[in-house]
């Protein structure tokens, strides 16, 4: 048994290559206890988080009675229902599913969308301090960015999006078993939501990710009215909440960098390489969702028996010195990049493409509007959630250093007033 690393601990997000690297020295694949899962064996090495991920015969998302492997007894029907989606299936319903989630896509193109993710960013850039200086980067940009994304994307209405900010604060501070009871209300509420705006779309129609999933539907697309829910409810969850983090934590470290910033600002046709490095060093997803092994098999020379549940950690993977040189060091132009923060696999991530033009337009429009943006504190003053398997910045206050103003508050005003009249 490896030492008890406290996965949730501000010592581990603060530092995670040094704890990455205590944890690879007891092994490639060790065994622990994570929050809300249980005793787990976790990967700590890039071959062998690749060797479960690609192997899906033998380490399944279902246990054998078609049960998620990542879900424990006293959790909820809710949470099984939501829990019911392609990134816990495993094959043949896998590729049925992600196949008509693949087919929506295809007709909204997403590349096509970088001029308006970079307005909505610099909309959201030029109001950053609107409210007053400091202002916590977290809460008005990083977090609202990608939720407008994918609630555009989806074609879902622009005015309910505090509902969607809402919720995501609400998702944001699940860290033990009493804040999951508490996440339930706004999961329910959530869920009822999206289960009306399929049924909108089936009646009338629209634009949008929804009206192209209900399009595909009628077209013979094999999913079930509860699935179909889950689909949408993963797609806004999971197209907002990691790219949240990924941004945060970029822009963290470039303030805490200011040479790297400056190597960045003097020619942005470099930010797609710095967004990979981002991707890489930050890792805002940490772990993969737990994994049922089949049978008795040997992993990177570690027995693991039938039943036994195991955890890829992608963050370890990033940081494998057989893999990446120097990888505890955030190197800008790092070529080539073999980074697994997407997975890799039939669960490599969908929504790859979208992550990357968000972190670059974020970058971009956020740094062209305030060239001398820094940190309002002391970095030993920011805070990491305690989120297990996420890395999760809580609040990053930053200040404008120019002593200017925005005139562009209009986007937050409204933001503001409705999020007072929904919390």
């Amino acid at each position: 048994m490896a030492p008890r690393l406290d996965f949730t601990s501000e010592t581990f997000f603060r530092d995670p290559p040094k704890a990455i690297a205590a944890l690879r020295a007891t092994g490639p694949v060790v065994a622990t206890r994570f929050p809300l899962v249980g005793d787990v064996w976790i990967t700590t090495t890039h071959d062998a988080t690749a060797q479960v991920l690609k192997d899906s015969t033998i380490f399944t998302l279902r246990k054998e009675d078609g049960d998620v492997a990542g879900l424990r007894w006293w959790m909820p029907g809710l949470i099984r229902t939501i829990a019911n989606n392609m990134l816990t299936m495993d094959e043949p319903d896998h590729t049925r599913l992600r196949s008509i989630v693949d087919e929506a896509f295809r007709r909204r193109a997403i590349v096509a969308m970088e001029p308006r993710i970079h307005a909505i960013a610099d909309d959201l850039a030029a109001g950053l301090f609107a409210s007053g200086s400091p202002a916590d980067l977290v809460a008005r940009y990083a977090r609202i960015l990608p939720l407008s994304v994918i609630s555009e994307l989806l074609g879902l209405p622009m005015a309910d999006r505090p509902r969607f900010i809402a919720w995501a604060n609400a998702m944001s501070s699940l860290t033990n078993v009493v804040s999951f009871f508490r996440l339930l209300f706004a999961v329910r509420r959530m869920r009822n939501y999206l289960a009306g705006q399929l049924q909108i779309a089936r009646e009338r129609g629209g634009e949008g990710l929804i009206a192209e999933l209900v399009q595909v539907e009628r077209e013979g697309g094999e999913i079930g009215p509860d699935e179909m829910v889950s689909m949408v409810f993963l797609l806004l969850a999971a197209g907002s909440e990691t790219t949240t983090h990924l941004i945060s934590g970029s822009v963290y470290e470039l303030l805490r960098s200011p040479g790297l910033r400056d190597w960045l600002e003097e020619d942005w046709n470099r930010v797609g390489l710095a967004v990979e490095e981002f991707l890489r060093f930050v890792s805002p997803v940490q772990f993969s969702k737990p994994r049922y092994v089949r049978r008795d098999v040997e992993l990177d020379g570690v027995q693991l028996k039938k039943g036994d549940r195991v955890m890829v950690m992608l963050a370890a993977a990033n940081m494998d010195p057989s893999v990446h040189d120097r990888p505890g060091q955030l190197d800008l132009e790092r070529k080539p990049n073999r980074h697994i923060s997407f997975g890799t696999g039939i669960h490599f991530c969908l929504g790859h493409q979208l992550a990357r033009i968000e972190g670059a337009c974020a970058l971009k429009a956020l740094f062209t509007r305030w060239p001398r943006l820094g940190l309002a504190v002391d970095p030993s003053q920011i805070h990491w959630r305690k989120r297990p398997g996420i890395r999760a910045i809580a609040k990053l206050p930053v200040v404008a250093e120019t002593g200017g103003t925005s005139d562009a508050a209009a986007p937050f005003a409204t933001i503001d007033r409705s999020l007072a009249q929904v919390n």
